[in-house]
């Protein structure tokens, strides 16, 4: 059974299919908790913007650093914060990563759309 979300703030359908969640045991560099994660979004029903700082962060015991670069999504509707894409979703390529220790940020990943359940309704279930 897979869900349609909407923003939880204007009620307004945002195209996110349940087709398209990472499976729940998947497990991110940055975590998962308190978000559901998405393959891939309706680019028309968000307004993405670009976040660097610098600052450390810690998400994860494997996922720090100093210097933070995301973007945010926020609704294209009301303009709420809804979550982030992350740069840690499944490696774009077979390699061992470097020297052989397996993937790191060196390796191209595919891009997690990661968003606060908080900020979703379920629209419909299908």
């Amino acid at each position: 059974m897979a869900a349609v979300y909407s923003c939880r703030e204007c009620g307004t359908n945002l195209n996110l299919d349940g087709n398209h969640l990472f499976p729940p045991h998947f497990i991110f560099d940055a975590g998962n908790k308190g978000t559901l994660s998405f393959s891939s979004v309706d680019a028309t029903k968000f307004r993405f913007e670009k976040e660097d700082k610098i600052r450390p962060f810690f998400e994860t015991i494997d996922y720090w650093g100093i210097q933070r670069k995301r973007t945010k999504i926020k609704c294209n509707s009301c303009g709420r914060l809804v979550g982030y894409i992350y740069d840690d979703g499944p490696p774009l390529t077979d390699s061992p990563g470097q020297l052989h220790f397996g993937p790191s940020q060196v390796i191209p990943r595919a891009p997690r759309y990661r968003f606060k359940i908080k900020a979703l309704q379920i629209a419909s279930q299908t």
